[in-house]
């Protein structure tokens, strides 16, 4: 039923893309491609080969775009050969960057978006161990050392966002004075009809988008913009220093298809995992039942239990620990991302997506990589795919389908001349006007204040005469209709009222 729900609003929205894309304030659109060889969980640690990605943002005037803090547009593009193009004016980065484009390929990762204030930089986990138990696998983590730099096995880049919304700044950090920023709607992460199907990799892709600190909008000095940071001061606090508001706040988290699952995903889980009874995975065969775990079906989401810190063997932590199979372990963590489900909800129901501060450029770390926890990672996705991965925002949270909404009203209404439309009478005679009606198909039936009605007949005087009748809607659209009145002349033996003289 909740497939079905989500798809009738797919379409819904579908139908509307074409207004949609004239009205919506897009932020920025991204779009990448992905040549994927093949990839894996921890079990194999199998890396995703990176044959290339084309980025391309664009944004509205309200909110501009920089990748090197110095030069503005609504559209600015990176990619694997200008990610770190150093020209002072044309170049892609700021001085001292630490774009990374993956390097050899993407490794399948773990991250609930915790923030590392010392480096500015998300944590970020990886395989350490993994062993085969009775029921799945043992498994064991490190953190990712990306102190100094960041390392390969996903793509992270900075972007500048120049947020123009009247002329005062707040330097205090409180996302209450905030703009609401939404995920639009046709962000989406999905496999080229030219692609192989089955492997699940476009539903394990996360996008991570980490604000590290802004300055007011004014500032134009690429060097401020280079070291902004989340500047800590230790237990929390956040520092204003040379105009910079420090930001550590937890990144928001893009989990894409979060309903959608390959069989092939699907079968490996409900062959291998076992329900768990016990807590000592590794030493105790008896720690497993002989059931499977509750079984995943397609069109239903399944939380990803995400790593938060450091797993180790006395942990006795095991891949399908979390919800999957009812044991509370206290070390992964059932992460809150921003999902397409709550993308696709009504307006009055869809959560924001981020927030920015009014009047400030902000410095956003974006990280892309494969969630290793994510139900769609599994032992066998071995072939050779590509992915297109497209995301943008907007200020608007409402859309024309949430609001009825059914394009510019260029209708003019439709004038109806109550009686005859060409009326003879004698000179002389009372000439009443009967008037006309008028119907709208946004208004339905115009108001007579609405109706205007303009006429020159004189009945003392013989000739043709006209009744304009003018109608407008709400939308000022017009339209006309005319009334042909014919005075007639009377025989000068007649008197007024065409009575016979004596």
């Amino acid at each position: 039923m909740q497939e079905k729900d989500d798809i009738k609003k797919l379409e819904k929205h579908k139908n509307n893309s074409i207004r949609i894309k004239g009205l919506a304030a897009i932020c920025f659109i991204i779009t990448l491609v992905l040549i994927v060889a093949t990839y894996a969980w921890f079990i194999g640690m199998r890396t995703v080969s990176v044959a290339g990605f084309d980025i391309e943002i664009a944004s509205t005037e309200s909110l501009l775009l920089s990748l090197n803090g110095r030069t503005w547009d609504t559209t600015v593009s990176i990619n694997k050969e200008n990610y770190n193009y150093d020209d002072p004016d044309k170049g892609t980065v700021y001085p001292g960057h630490t774009n990374s484009w993956g390097g050899k390929g993407l490794m399948p990762l773990s991250s609930i978006g915790e923030m590392d204030p010392t480096t500015s930089r998300m944590k970020l986990f990886g395989k350490a161990s993994l062993t085969a138990t009775a029921g799945g696998f043992r498994l064991m983590t490190g953190r990712i050392d990306n102190s100094a730099g960041e390392q390969d096995g996903y793509i992270v880049f900075d972007l500048f966002i120049k947020n123009i919304s009247g002329s005062y700044y707040n330097e205090e950090l409180n996302e209450a004075d905030e703009e609401a920023i939404y995920l639009e709607f046709e962000s989406a992460v999905t496999i080229p009809e030219d692609a192989v199907e089955g492997t699940g990799i476009e539903n394990s892709i996360r996008v991570a988008f980490a604000q590290v600190g802004r300055v007011r909008a004014s500032v134009k000095e690429q060097e401020v913009l280079a070291k902004i940071s989340c500047d800590p001061l230790g237990s929390g606090q956040i520092s204003i220093k040379d105009g910079v508001t420090g930001i550590c706040r937890q990144a928001v988290i893009w989990e894409p298809n979060d309903t959608q699952h390959v069989q092939n995903a699907i079968n490996w889980y409900n062959a291998t995992c076992r329900k768990r009874v016990k807590a000592d995975i590794f030493t105790d065969k008896t720690a497993y039942s002989g059931e499977f775990c509750n079984p995943i079906n397609n069109g239903e989401y399944y939380p990803t239990y995400a790593v938060g810190k450091v797993i180790t063997s006395n942990d006795k932590v095991d891949v399908f620990d979390g919800l999957y199979n009812g044991y509370d372990n206290g070390i992964l963590t059932p992460f809150d991302y921003f999902t397409d489900s709550e993308k696709l909800q009504d307006a009055n129901e869809r959560p924001t997506f981020m927030t920015l501060a009014p009047n400030s450029i902000t410095k956003v770390r974006i990280y892309i990589y494969l969630e290793g926890q994510d139900i769609d990672n599994y032992e066998f996705a071995s072939v050779a795919n590509r992915v297109s991965v497209t995301f943008g925002f907007t200020k608007q949270r409402y859309r024309e389908g949430d609001i009825d909404y059914e394009g510019p009203d260029l209708t003019p209404p439709i004038i109806t001349i109550n009686g005859p439309s060409v009326v003879v009478i004698n000179q002389y005679d009372e000439y009443i006007d009967q008037g006309a009606t008028a119907v709208d198909d946004r208004d339905d039936i115009l108001p007579p204040h609405r109706i205007v009605t303009i006429s020159d007949v004189n009945t003392n005087v013989p000739g043709i005469y006209t009744v304009t009748y003018i109608a407008r809607d709400s939308a000022g659209n017009e339209s006309r209709a005319i009334r042909t009145v014919v005075v007639k002349a009377i025989d000068s033996d007649e008197g007024e009222g065409g009575e016979t003289e004596e």
